[in-house]
């Protein structure tokens, strides 16, 4: 999940790309509040400082007025190694 926040787009199977949704919305709806706790929370969550500077610096303002549905999943077919099916998924501009 800190890759789709840091690259905003990544493809994956799509079984993952529901998971990261999940993550995804709570961690934005997070950043919208921007209290200490908040911080803290996501701080804890997210592997890298800079991606969690970049949540509530630039990402939260984007969404401030969004009630939800920050991320798009799109399906892209089979992969050729073992046919998992895969999915791009990406936040909404």
């Amino acid at each position: 999940m800190t890759d789709l926040l840091r690259y905003e787009s990544l493809e994956t199977t799509h079984a993952k790309a529901r998971q990261i949704r999940r993550l995804a919305e709570k961690t934005i709806t997070r950043g919208k509040k921007g209290t200490l706790h908040q911080r803290r929370l996501a701080a804890a969550f997210l592997t890298d400082e800079s991606v969690a500077e970049k949540l509530f610096k630039y990402l939260a303002p984007r969404y401030a007025d969004r009630p939800g549905g920050y991320t798009r999943t799109v399906k892209t077919g089979m992969r050729k190694g073992d046919a998992a099916p895969m999915a791009i998924i990406e936040l909404i501009p």
